[in-house]
C-alpha cells in the first residue's frame, strides 16, 4: 500500500469497513434457519458462517465485483469522491438499519449510494442504462411466463375445488419471476447491469418462495410416515451443511461489494490501468465480512429466525438450500442480490407449505418495504450528500 494517496487509502479502509458492518447486518441471513430450529447455538452458527463467508469469494467467481464495478455507472463517472460519498451513504444505513434490527440489503444502499453521487457530479448519463431491445425481450418473456404459470396453476387448483382467482395471480407472478432466470440460465436471455438488479429486487425472494414451497412438499412427501424425532436426526446436520454452503454463496455475492468497488477506486485513481482485480483485494474483503459475521447481528438474527415464521429442522434444511441454490445461480451471472431477499422468501415458502396464517406478514410488509425504498433512500441521501460536500469545500477527493 506504499505510495498511495491518502484519500485513496482512507477509501480502501472506508470499503473494508462497510464489508464489516455487511457481515454484521447479513450474519442473519445464513443462520436465521439453524437458530430458529436450535440445530446449533447462535454463537457457533456465527463462527462457522464467519468462516464459510470468508471463503466464498474463492468458491465462487468475481462477476459480481466486476457488476459493480463496470456495469452500473461509466468509468467516467467513478472518481474518488463520488466513490467515498457512495460508500459512506451505504455504511451509516446499513449501520443504522442494523442497530434497527431492520434486514435491509448492503448491494442496494451501495448501489443506490453509486447512483446518486455520480448523478450529482456528473448527471444522468452516468448511469449505464439498459438497452431497449433488452427491456422489450423481458418483458414479453415475463409476460409469456406469467401466462404460463397462471394456467398451470389456475388450473390445479380448479381440479383440487382452491381458489380459482388467487391461484392465478400467484401462478402469474411465480411464473413470470421464474421464467426470466430460467431464460438466463439457458442463454436465450441476456440481463446485467442496473436492470438485472432492479429485476432481482422482485425475483429473488419469489424464487425463494417457489424453491423452498415445492422443496419443502418434495420432502415432506417422501417421509409422510416418518417420525419427527427420525426427521430430526436425518435434517439437523443437512441444515448445517446447507447453511454454511449458503453463507460461501452470501460472501461470494454480497463479499464483493468491497471487492469491486476497491478496485474501481484504484482505477479511478489511477493505481490500475484496467479492472483486473489484485489478490490482495479478495483477501482483505473476505476477512473484513468474515469478522463482521462473527460480531452478528443479533436484532436482525431475532426478526429472521423466529418473527417470520416457525421452522422445523427439515424446513430449515429446505430454506436453506433454496437459498444456496439462488443465490448460488445469481452469482455466477454477477447479480448484486440481496442474500435478505433471498433467505426471507426461502423462509417464508416453508411456513406457507402449514397455510397462509402461519407467516406473520406484518413482518414480511416491514422487510418488503425496507427493500424497495433501500435505493432510492441511498441514491437522494448520496446525492444530497455530493452536493453539501461540494459546497462547504472546493478541496477534491
Amino acid at each position: 500500500m506504499t505510495g498511495i494517496d491518502p484519500i485513496v487509502l482512507f477509501g480502501v479502509v472506508l470499503a473494508l469497513a462497510m464489508n464489516f458492518i455487511n457481515g454484521l447486518n447479513d450474519a442473519a441471513h445464513a443462520i436465521a434457519t439453524v437458530v430458529a430450529t436450535k440445530v446449533l447455538s447462535p454463537v457457533k452458527a456465527v463462527f462457522l458462517t464467519a468462516i464459510c463467508n470468508m471463503i466464498g469469494p474463492f468458491i465462487f467467481t468475481t462477476a459480481v465485483a466486476m457488476t459493480i464495478g463496470t456495469s452500473v455507472i461509466h468509468s467516467s463517472a467513478l472518481t474518488p469522491r463520488t466513490i467515498i460519498i457512495a460508500m459512506l451513504v451505504s455504511t451509516v444505513l446499513v449501520l443504522v438499519a442494523t442497530r434497527a434490527g431492520i434486514p435491509i440489503s448492503s448491494s442496494h444502499a451501495l448501489i443506490g449510494g453509486l447512483i446518486g453521487a455520480c448523478v450529482a457530479a456528473a448527471g444522468f448519463a452516468a448511469v449505464i442504462y439498459p438497452a431497449m431491445d433488452t427491456v422489450s425481450q423481458t418483458i414479453m418473456y415475463g409476460i409469456a411466463g406469467a401466462v404460463i404459470g397462471a394456467l398451470v396453476v389456475g388450473s390445479i387448483a380448479k381440479a383440487l375445488d382452491g381458489d380459482v382467482r388467487l391461484s392465478l395471480l400467484i401462478g402469474a407472478i411465480c411464473g413470470a419471476a421464474t421464467a426470466i432466470p430460467l431464460l438466463m440460465i439457458l442463454g436465450v436471455l441476456t440481463i446485467t447491469g442496473l436492470f438485472a438488479i432492479i429485476l432481482f429486487i422482485f425475483i429473488s425472494p419469489i424464487l425463494g418462495v417457489v424453491t423452498a414451497f415445492l422443496f419443502d412438499l418434495l420432502i415432506s412427501h417422501l417421509f409422510r410416515y416418518s417420525r419427527q424425532d427420525r426427521m430430526k436426526r436425518i435434517f439437523s446436520p443437512l441444515q448445517i451443511v446447507a447453511c454454511l454452503f449458503q453463507a460461501a454463496g452470501h460472501g461470494a455475492n454480497d463479499g464483493q461489494h468491497a471487492v469491486g468497488i476497491i478496485t474501481a477506486l484504484l482505477l479511478s485513481a489511477g493505481i490500475l490501468s484496467t479492472f483486473d482485480i489484485p489478490l490482495w483485494v479478495i483477501l482483505t474483503s473476505a476477512i473484513a465480512i468474515g469478522l463482521g459475521t462473527c460480531f452478528g447481528g443479533w436484532k436482525v438474527v431475532d426478526k429472521m429466525a423466529k418473527k417470520i415464521t416457525k421452522i422445523r429442522p427439515y424446513q430449515g434444511f429446505c430454506a436453506a438450500t433454496a437459498g444456496s441454490a439462488t443465490l448460488s445461480m445469481v452469482t455466477t451471472y454477477g447479480v448484486p442480490v440481496s442474500s435478505t431477499h433471498v433467505i426471507s422468501g426461502a423462509i417464508i415458502g416453508v411456513g406457507v407449505t402449514r397455510g397462509k396464517n402461519a407467516v406473520q406478514w406484518k413482518v414480511v410488509r416491514e422487510m418488503m418495504t425496507a427493500w424497495v425504498v433501500t435505493i432510492p433512500l441511498a441514491a437522494i441521501c448520496a446525492f444530497v450528500g455530493y452536493l453539501l460536500f461540494a459546497r462547504v469545500t472546493l478541496v477534491p477527493l
